[in-house]
């Protein structure tokens, strides 16, 4: 029987020596106050809410949840002091982390009704249990108890207290006082009223139960928030001068209107991905509030303009949408819209950073890089014939022949942006659109080929916006400006600036468009404008980048699955949407309704030069072009061809008539119909042979057409003169005029 009682207590004091070293080891794992990184919260560039992105943090339970807040508190409001220590720890300043008189209350009680009434939890305790939650049980709270005197003697009262106020769980995942102040009244919460410490104190007894956010919880939360008034002031915390006061504030108390996410969530998304890969600058851990670059004004009239745009191409094919808009000065983005919503097809993907074909919109870098290169020059022909070693041809199936530079770019012509490569090496090309972030040096050059310049090489909204605004700032590449404190790139030279500008001369010139782009469409405004359109094989993508004084914008149209639309190109899909957005960017904008014109290189001159061989022009050129080129690289003008004995043997001259409208005619606008429907219908005839004619009004080029083919101008009033002529040649047919009224 001693022998059995030995080894009985032997087993006691064994099993009690390893619940201490467990105990022990349950306490100091817990017994550090946790670095919580505090969440911030979004806003556009004038404070508007815009979301706030959280952390995953583990409950008693085991379960994941994304919680918001742990923001600091320095320095420590005395108002909020007072009432927490009142209603949470009266005796805070005094116990060692665990309160005896408390507990011995609560003992007390519990056992008196064999009911649980308090678990006398101090603030410290507490804090243990934020920070590591675990089931509630008696073992849980004596380790809780135990690392709650040893976080105190470690750290010290005020950073117990400090570390309790980030932690107080508020309802809707918010975390902390600060950023429940926040959050629910939008104010500092060293701004606080009594009524609203009150208010904010009743929440985290049941989160749940008295959520704010819905009448009933704030109903009940105002409830309580009386009842914390009463135990603060019987704890001394509240002078009994201002305790009527705040029961009437608590009383009519309601709350700002709910910070509410915009429905884009992509811009979200996007800003979770960069701050998690960037962090933010100067950002402090006691209000972490984010003011991104963005305009929610702005970027609310962009998805207005892009969905209802979008929905009168639906029977084309068009599926989806993306645009950006750029402050060209600093590349702060002010709007991007990844998508047309998440209930369209394909709307959970964003468009801004697809990758897809960019069809033309390249050529202007691969131009910018010949000319850098020394390999073009403005005055230097080019050709625009057909290729058939490469199997390349134009768009619109037919070749304008000797061609500028400007012209070739303007009217965006394959044939001689692939000779372009071609003479350039495909490697420099590729490397060329590397050094502008077109792509990430994946693949080799030969795997894209002479494709390249026409839309093979795939890229996104994103970068091209980067590179165009390189193109628009002398060739100098800086990263988009995404919000406030965002780490950036050293500014750095991609392009050399003569190169830059005379690109964009070349894009900003709405004459050298024609004959593929008629004047006074979706590529005209009123002010001085660069773009580009593109559109990628088989009509699967439409784009449009374009650059004012002011702004860049960029749209892309197309289905999710990249499949064919019917017929939309970047500039009868797109262009039409950049154009609209890019009026309403400058519709209040003074001194831009003028002709005026992007600034040439310096040391560059305007000189007139023949568009068939670039040389000066000698008053014999026919069409002429003006150009911006360096004194002294022009050639010398051609000496004029001698007379020919049979030179009365030449072909006659093509006969060219116009055949609608009648000259003379008195036409009147119907006031009543909008402007898009009051047209007048062209119509020219010509001899055999004939494929193209040139339509000028008031003797500026209008129009493109075929013989026969209707075209349409938009009337205005007064007197018209209206006349035909070739492509390139200096004949003119007969003037027509006609009065509108």
């Amino acid at each position: 029987m001693r022998r059995a009682g030995w080894i009985a207590g032997a087993a006691i004091a064994v099993l009690l020596g390893l619940g201490a070293v467990q105990f022990g080891r349950q306490v100091a794992e817990r017994s550090s106050l946790a670095p919580l990184a505090p969440t911030p919260i979004l806003t556009d560039r004038q404070g508007i809410f815009l979301a706030q992105l959280g952390q995953e943090r583990l409950d008693e339970d085991g379960a994941r949840h994304v919680e918001y807040g742990f923001w600091d508190v320095d320095p420590l409001p005395d108002r909020v002091v007072r009432a927490t220590l009142a209603l949470e720890d009266r005796r805070f300043w005094s116990h060692p982390g665990v309160d005896p008189a408390a507990v011995l209350r609560a003992a007390w009680q519990d056992l008196s009704t064999w009911h649980i009434h308090s678990g006398a939890s101090t603030i410290a305790m507490q804090v243990v249990r934020m920070q590591n939650p675990a089931p509630r049980h008696l073992w849980s709270k004596a380790v809780e108890a135990g690392a709650a005197l040893v976080i105190t003697a470690r750290y010290g009262r005020e950073a117990v207290l400090r570390q309790y106020l980030r932690l107080g769980p508020y309802g809707n995942g918010s975390h902390g006082i600060a950023h429940a102040a926040r959050f629910y009244l939008d104010k500092p919460v060293a701004d606080l009223s009594w009524a609203e410490i009150a208010f904010l104190a009743a929440i985290p007894q049941a989160p749940t139960l008295h959520n704010p956010l819905k009448p009933e919880g704030l109903r009940r939360a105002i409830a309580r928030g009386k009842q914390a008034l009463t135990a603060m002031a019987e704890g001394g915390a509240i002078p009994p001068a201002e305790l009527e006061t705040a029961r009437a504030q608590l009383a009519a108390m309601h709350l700002p209107a709910a910070l509410r996410r915009p429905e884009g969530l992509h811009l979200v998304m996007r800003l979770r991905e960069r701050l998690g890969r960037d962090g933010a600058l100067g950002l402090p851990a006691t209000d972490p509030r984010l003011r991104t670059r963005l305009d929610l004004r702005l970027q609310a009239m962009v998805e207005q303009k892009a969905k209802a745009y979008l929905a009168t191409l639906r029977e084309k094919g068009a599926q989806q949408v993306a645009v950006m808009v750029v402050r060209r000065e600093d590349r702060q983005v002010l709007a991007a819209m990844g998508s047309a919503g998440y209930d369209t097809p394909g709307g959970a993907f964003d468009y801004t950073r697809a990758i897809r074909s960019p069809g033309s919109t390249l050529k202007p870098f691969l131009y910018a890089e010949a000319m850098q290169d020394g390999l073009l020059a403005p005055s230097q022909i080019m050709g625009d014939v057909a290729d058939g070693a490469s199997g390349i041809g134009n768009a619109d199936h037919g070749y304008l022949g000797p061609i500028l530079p400007r012209q070739a770019l303007a009217n965006s012509r394959n044939v001689p942006a692939t000779n372009l490569l071609r003479q350039m090496g495909l490697e420099t090309g590729f490397a060329a659109l590397r050094r502008l972030d077109i792509h990430d040096g994946g693949g080799v050059p030969e795997r894209f080929g002479l494709s390249m310049a026409i839309g093979g090489l795939p890229t996104n909204l994103e970068r091209l916006m980067s590179a165009y605004a390189a193109l628009g700032d002398d060739g100098w590449m800086a990263d988009l400006d995404w919000y406030e404190g965002q780490p950036r790139t050293a500014r750095r030279r991609v392009l050399s600036t003569e190169a830059a500008r005379l690109v964009t001369l070349f894009l900003a010139d709405p004459q050298a468009r024609l004959p593929s782009f008629p004047r006074y469409g979706p590529t005209e405004f009123p002010f001085p404008v660069a773009l580009k359109t593109g559109t990628s094989q088989g009509y699967r993508d439409a784009w449009m980048l374009a650059f004012s004084r002011d702004w860049i914008v960029g749209a892309w149209l197309g289905r999710p699955d990249a499949t064919p639309m019917s017929g939309l190109t970047g500039a009868n899909a797109a262009g039409p949407l950049v154009q609209s957005i890019l009026l309403a960017l400058h519709e209040n904008t003074p001194g831009l309704l003028t002709d005026g014109h992007f600034p040439p290189p310096e040391g560059y001159a305007p000189a007139a030069l023949c568009a068939r061989d670039g040389r000066p022009d000698d008053g014999r050129c026919g069409q002429t072009i003006t150009e911006w080129v360096k004194p002294g690289t022009l050639p010398a003008p051609a000496e004029p061809a001698p007379i020919l004995a049979s030179a009365s043997a030449e072909a006659p001259a093509p006969r060219l008539s116009i055949s609608t409208p009648e000259n003379n005619a008195r036409l009147w606008r119907n006031p009543e119909l909008p402007p898009a429907l009051n047209r007048l219908p062209l119509r020219a005839a010509a001899s055999p042979g004939v494929t193209q004619v040139v339509w000028l009004v008031d003797g500026e080029p209008f129009a493109v057409s075929a013989p026969g083919e209707t075209v349409y101008w938009p009337m205005q009033p007064g007197t018209h003169r209206f006349q035909l002529r070739l492509p390139y040649e200096q004949g003119l047919s007969r003037p027509v005029r006609i009065v509108i009224e």
